[in-house]
């Protein structure tokens, strides 16, 4: 924690008032405004929090339908389900690991509600493309930016494009306060109804203007604020957010550099970045040749303490998504996606020694999965 956070911290804690919605909420409610313009903000315990805020802001119910990639936590998922409505799972891009539009548009029916696009490792969907379809095909938008803070698409901010933006700020993200997140609410005639749902379903708002003499229950709604402690560090880790997105994507520009330079992609399969996208360096992903190159790399990765890791189940194939969503025909990207990638070592903090280190194992372990490969290749030949 840096020292401008702990004595933030100290502020909160000194000042004795620690429920939400404080002078620090609304300090984050300003810093957020001001990384996506035009929205209006709601601090939330987690990103899993804001996507279920947004479930609540539409109405969503039993029968309704969301169309969403496989290739997402549960989260996603959990925030649809938990209305009663169902999670449509389809097949994601090859080359960014995002939903692809074309699977999105086939599995709209007339029971879709609402479409959530993520943006895996800060990478941003084809905005253009998704916002024209939930225009044209009138359902809600809802981008999950979970891992997305400060990444772009065509210089404009990820979070901004849907109806809905949510964000995550839990530990494993660049930007975090330990459990924390935030839902940004793009329509100005959903603002109101936010409102009420992030006050527990009640006009808090009127009364603390002194517009009514008492607040009263209006509609569905829930405890998402965090305290004014976890607001006063997630405040200070924002105003450092550019500075910690600038070293995480000069690590990221190092690996890319370190694996180009070695000629790896024969054998691995590097991250892409469309021309429109303005990554944050949150996630280094590469991919192996085989499910069994995946396991032999990480053991490598084991072996020499280095904590290098794959990805979640895809929810498609787990067995909550069997049960509560459905699968728009096959996955095969996504499939295959699971068994071979991994993702490295990526932190503001990581030096470039140690980038060289993760590398010099990975092209070993990889080069060993090659000739392995080969061999076997040429004995099935010969057989």
């Amino acid at each position: 924690m840096s020292a401008h956070a702990q004595a933030d911290v100290s502020r909160a804690l000194a000042a004795g008032a620690l429920q939400g919605g404080g002078a620090f909420t609304e300090r984050c409610h300003a810093q957020l405004r001001e990384a996506v313009p035009g929205s209006r903000p709601f601090l939330t315990t987690s990103c899993t929090d804001a996507l279920e805020m947004a479930t609540l802001i539409i109405g969503l119910n039993p029968g309704d339908e969301v169309v969403m990639p496989s290739w997402t936590f549960s989260s996603t998922a959990n925030a649809v389900a938990l209305r009663g409505a169902v999670p449509v799972f389809v097949d994601i891009r090859e080359d960014t690991l995002n939903i692809d539009p074309v699977q999105a548009a086939a599995a709209v029916t007339p029971r879709t509600r609402a479409l959530v696009c993520v943006h895996y490792a800060g990478v941003g969907c084809d905005m253009d493309t998704l916002v024209g379809l939930c225009r044209d095909r009138n359902i809600t938008l809802i981008e999950d930016a979970a891992q997305a803070f400060g990444a772009t698409w065509n210089g404009a901010p990820l979070g901004g494009f849907g109806d809905f933006g949510a964000f995550s700020f839990h530990a494993s993200k660049n930007v975090s306060c330990g459990e924390g997140g935030a839902l940004h609410v793009n329509r100005a005639d959903l603002v109101q109804r936010a409102d009420l749902v992030w006050h527990k379903g009640t006009d808090r708002s009127r009364f603390d203007r002194g517009e009514v003499q008492r607040y009263e229950w209006c509609a569905l709604g829930s405890s998402f604020t965090p305290s004014e402690a976890t607001a006063a560090l997630l405040s200070a880790q924002l105003a450092e957010a550019a500075a910690i997105n600038r070293a995480r994507r000069c690590a990221w520009a190092y690996y890319a550099e370190l694996l180009e330079g070695a000629g790896s992609t024969a054998h691995l399969r590097l991250p892409h970045i469309p021309v429109e996208a303005g990554h944050n360096g949150h996630i280094f992903a590469i991919r192996t040749l085989d499910q069994d190159a995946c396991e032999r790399t990480l053991e490598a990765f084991r072996s020499h303490g280095i904590d290098a890791r794959t990805h979640y189940r895809p929810l498609h194939s787990s067995p909550a998504g069997r049960h509560y969503g459905r699968s728009r025909g096959r996955l095969p990207v996504t499939d295959a996606v699971t068994g071979t990638l991994i993702r490295l070592p990526l932190d503001a903090a990581i030096t470039r020694t140690e980038q060289e280190y993760v590398v010099e194992i990975l092209l070993g372990a990889s080069r060993s999965a090659d000739r392995r490969a080969r061999a076997s290749a040429q004995g099935s030949s010969r057989a």
